[in-house]
């Protein structure tokens, strides 16, 4: 009989990490089986200090013992203390339900990285330049080598390294790791990550090299409102490299004053601007031995950094994907329009070739206009232009270094004649593994799923952005949280969000208040000459962020950790809010409040009726929207504080989520159910946070629905209202009718955009229209995941898959086969191991298989007739092997099952 077989070993949910920081590390691994009711009863882990102690089954480290529990995630390493520059190699071994142990697992590794401040050696080096950085003029990246000498017998070289800035690392003419933008996006102020590399097999007897090429990044450069140099005004390097010989010494190369720094070809670059590279001043060699450097300068020493210092601990950003192009059009006057036909984040690299001193132009924008050129109105101050200056002579190959750009169209464009070939569109986002697929029988919904993806793809870049082209891509917190269980489907974001929650907590302002995007700016914008210092903090459905994510990784991968470490900061937030709101209504303006949500009546006789509650973009009075994230936020804080064992926490804010509750109802809802504002988002919202005493529930599902009907089945939510709207339909007996609204196809709806062609979710339900055009070019990103937070409703509804506990080792599948969708496939590689569901709708029957992973159990909800047999393979379900009958609910019957393969036949109700 088959046993268990634990894979995918992971640290701190990460593949082999290198240079960790967290001493006690969490591991976690998957136990695969193909037989029913696959269980793991308990495990035994062994960390070694060598692949050799490991080989022979001793675990210096750590040997766990054999423990009795189920548990696969979040394991606790529990052995020696571990130090700086560790190394560990682990396994797991797995026994079944019946006490059989499996084999053992494949190896799986990390290394510690430096764990105090005195172990960096180093100093902090760049070349500081004189020079004010303009929108059409980007500074300078500055190029700095060291050459040094390694003897024989190296036995470990490790990397470690950061810069205030961006960086790239070569060695001895060899580029060092794959990340793109190291070290990514912290608030500065605070602290700043750095990256490990293992160079051992790089290094040479002998003379070597190291090169760097230091940008501007988020440190220094434009930050999209904010202008320039709102961290500091120079980039800066650090680097130390240890080398560890065969005889047991030890040296260091590090950075310091003998350093040298020069310009180079790249001589403008940002971010969000574009770059310029003039091939006329390449170095060949730069980075390699014996390079003739006697014309560069010494570098310039810089201040110690003041901020923490810490081990990225989240996957980074990197090239994973070439695209070709869909079409290339040469216009007249000598100009090429290239179609990728995909909207995505990253870059273009072609091969050209001209004279020496052609300048080739290549400009970037998400969409072409009306007479079929490149629509840049929405860009703003974001100039996305990147432009190369030919050496001249043969083939030349173009590619940026340190910037990025949202963009499906490409125009390219000659100070002179130019030739173009080879060109591809390169995507870039954070690495993070794919972990959800879904298909289904009507094309246009396929379509749009995937325009989730690419939507997530394109913002998701060390934070969770707003958007890839403007001059914005802030990690807006409504935003992020709305859209963060989609997210969760598509993409493993354990440690993503893991680390977009330390820049929250670092931004909390000492009120306890969170801000609207983190990391945080200080001050006014000054590009649009007014100041928001104020109302980027503790805004309502935004600054509730923090909890609602930390609970999503207690809830997606089980992740109690992040609670406790942020659980006093989570608690100032919600105290905040009490001391601020002691009676339980949130009424201060203004608020984003229902973002971009659509007006149901004339604005003027809104404006007229609730005044400063409600604006332009948002049509849901701020003080019912304010005060229900209120009760949200405090219902959520107690079952954070419940999960973590806090009984008294819990018993405190179960009580102000009451007292909120009862004001809101006091407040806000009239006896016959209908909600002050009366939108569509305010019913959602009561609903959904369970805001309204049970006596009004009915009335008012009936007064959403009736609105939602009266419009034509149309939906008119925001940013936050959607999602809340599409689940309360669910859960109210409604499920036909939210079918319909994503099936709909006339503006408003998601299929509207995907009609007219949109590769990505678009910020406005109407970013276009065949009517008007054009939104308002100063807000109308055509990449924006706010609407996209349809992804969780049909991963949970159309492919059928959810969670009943914690970590997906609970499943609930229940997938709904309406609004005419004769099929779906969907998969979800879960925490506990792939999820799969398949359903095909044939001659008024539903069949339905099922993928439940090993060590899990799931809830099944067949749709039925009531009073006919449920086959699962040729045997009624209720007598099948492995399969316990629960008995009916809304139209289903239910079955508990545990791991394995499980086909349902089933006869449909007519429709």
């Amino acid at each position: 009989m088959e046993t268990l077989r634990a894979q995918r070993l992971r640290t701190e949910h990460l593949d082999d990490p290198l240079g960790i920081d967290v001493v006690r590390p969490r591991l976690g691994w998957i136990v695969a089986c193909g037989r029913r009711g696959a269980a793991q009863s308990a495990y035994r882990v062994l960390v070694a200090s060598s692949p050799e102690l490991l080989g022979v089954d001793e675990g210096d480290l750590w040997d766990s013992g054999i423990v009795e529990s189920a548990a696969t995630q979040q394991v606790e390493y529990e052995g020696s203390e571990l130090v700086s520059e560790q190394q560990a190699y682990w396994k797991v071994r797995a026994w079944d339900e019946l006490g059989r142990a499996g084999p053992w697992s494949e190896t799986a590794s990390w290394s510690m990285g430096l764990l105090s401040r005195d172990e960096w050696n180093g100093v902090w080096i760049g070349w500081k330049k004189d020079v004010k950085p303009t929108k059409e003029a980007p500074k300078p990246n500055v190029y700095l080598r060291k050459g040094f000498v390694v003897r024989a017998g190296v036995r470990r070289a490790t990397v470690y390294a950061t810069a205030l800035g961006l960086y790239r690392l070569w060695l001895n003419g060899q580029r060092v790791g794959r990340d793109v933008f190291s070290p990514e996006w912290t608030d500065y102020h605070v602290r700043v990550q750095y990256q490990t590399y293992d160079v051992t097999d790089w290094l040479r007897e002998g003379d070597n090299a190291a090169g760097v090429l230091l940008g501007q990044g988020w440190y220094s450069g434009y930050i999209g409102m904010f202008g320039y140099q709102k961290y500091g005004m120079d980039p800066a390097f650090l680097m130390q490299l240890n080398l560890e010989y065969a005889d047991g010494s030890r040296e260091k190369v590090t950075t310091d004053g003998s350093w040298a720094a020069s310009l180079g070809p790249v001589v403008s670059s940002d971010l969000q601007l574009g770059e310029t590279i003039d091939a006329r001043l390449e170095m060949p060699g730069w980075s390699g031995p014996g390079f003739a450097d006697a014309g560069w300068s010494p570098v310039d020493v810089m201040y110690d950094y003041r901020g923490w210092i810490v081990a990225q601990m989240s996957r980074p950003i990197r090239e994973t994907e070439e695209r070709t192009p869909h079409s290339l059009r040469w216009t007249p006057d000598g100009r090429v329009l290239i179609d990728f036909g995909q909207n995505m984040a990253g870059w273009i690299r072609a091969s050209v070739r001209g004279a020496e001193g052609t300048r080739i132009t290549f400009r970037f924008g998400e969409a072409l206009d009306a007479s079929g050129e490149l629509y840049t109105d929405n860009l703003r101050f974001a100039r996305q232009t990147d432009v190369y200056v030919c050496r001249g002579g043969d083939e030349e190959t173009f590619e940026p270094t340190f910037t990025y750009h949202g963009f499906r169209y490409v125009e390219v464009s000659g100070g002179g004649p130019f030739e173009l070939s080879d060109a591809v569109g390169v995507v870039v986002h954070s690495d993070l593994p794919d972990t959800g697929e879904l298909e289904t029988s009507h094309p246009l919904v396929n379509r749009l799923i995937e325009n989730v993806r690419w939507t997530q793809r394109a913002n998701f870049m060390s934070v969770p952005t707003d958007c890839p082209q403007r001059d914005e891509r802030h990690g807006w917190t409504g935003d992020g949280q709305i859209f963060s269980g989609t997210a969760a489907y598509y993409m493993d974001v354990s440690a993503f969000y893991a680390k977009w929650l330390v820049d929250l907590v670092d931004a909390q302002r000492p009120t306890g208040a969170y801000t609207d995007f983190a990391p945080f700016i200080f001050g006014p914008k000054t590009e649009y000459d007014n100041d928001f210092t104020y109302t980027h903090t503790a805004s309502a459905g935004w600054a509730d962020a923090p909890l609602i994510v930390a609970w999503l990784l207690y809830e997606t991968y089980g992740d109690k950790r992040a609670l406790r470490k942020h659980y006093d900061s989570m608690k100032r937030w919600v105290e905040f809010n009490r001391a601020q709101f002691p009676d339980g209504i949130r009424d201060d303006v203004p608020q984003y409040g229902d973002w971009l949500s659509v007006n149901e009546r004339p604005f003027e006789e809104r404006i007229a009726e609730f005044g400063r509650l409600v604006s332009h973009y948002s049509t849901t009075p701020y003080d019912i929207f304010s005060t229900a994230y209120m009760a949200y936020s405090a219902k959520r804080m107690a079952d954070i504080a419940a999960a973590l064992g806090e009984e008294e926490d819990c018993r405190s804010y179960r009580e102000r989520f009451e007292q909120i509750r009862f004001a809101f109802a006091d407040r806000f809802v009239e006896e016959e159910g209908r909600i002050k504002g009366d939108t569509q988002t305010a019913y959602a919202l009561a609903l959904e946070m369970e805001l309204l005493p049970e006596r009004l529930r009915g009335a008012a599902v009936a007064r959403l629905v009736g609105k939602i009907r009266e419009l034509g089945d149309m939906a008119t939510t925001g940013f936050l209202g959607t999602k809340f709207l599409m689940d309360a339909l669910v859960r109210e007996g409604h499920a036909d009718l939210a079918f319909r609204l994503l099936l709909r196809e006339e503006y408003p709806s998601w299929l509207y955009s995907v009609r007219q062609g949109a590769t990505t979710i678009w910020e406005r339900w109407d970013g276009w229209t065949e009517e008007r055009g054009f939104q308002n070019p100063g807000m109308n990103s055509l990449c924006h995941y706010a609407f996209g937070s349809i992804g969780e409703w049909l991963f949970r509804h159309v492919g059928g898959i959810g969670r009943e506990g914690a970590g997906f080792g609970e499943l609930l599948i229940r997938p709904r086969p309406l609004g005419g969708l004769t099929f779906a496939r969907c998969r979800y590689d879960s925490a506990h191991g792939p999820v799969a569901t398949e359903w095909r709708v044939v001659n008024g029957e539903l069949l339905l298989v099922v993928e439940v992973p090993a060590n899990a159990t799931a809830l099944i909800y067949v749709p039925s007739v009531e009073g006919t047999e449920v086959l699962e393979g040729n045997t009624p379900a209720r007598l099948a092997a492995g399969v316990s009958e629960v008995g009916r609910k809304d139209g289903c019957a239910a079955f508990r099952v545990g791991s394995g393969w499980y086909s349902f036949v089933s006869l449909l109700p007519q429709t």
